[in-house]
């Protein structure tokens, strides 16, 4: 399973969203009501675990956090960095 699927797959297993087919990596977990505060917490404590991370408090933006898109990539750059 890719990086991409994996965290879709956590977000559409996690969180209430209606069709995981429509999910796409550029829909706004945050705007469109999947993920709220709480749920970015959940979010951040499944990435840190799964790919052995750790997210600081100035990492908890919209720029890294917003889409799967945008996970994949930051977890992407933090994983090549460690």
């Amino acid at each position: 399973m890719t990086l991409q699927q994996r965290v879709k797959q956590f977000v559409v297993d996690n969180f209430y969203v209606s069709d995981g087919a429509s999910l796409d990596d550029d829909t706004s977990l945050i705007n469109e009501g999947i993920v709220d505060s709480t749920g970015m917490l959940e979010v951040i404590g499944f990435l840190e675990s799964e790919y052995g991370i750790a997210i600081r408090d100035d990492e908890t933006t919209p720029e890294n956090l917003e889409t799967i898109g945008r996970i994949v990539a930051f977890v992407e750059r933090k994983t090549r960095s460690a």
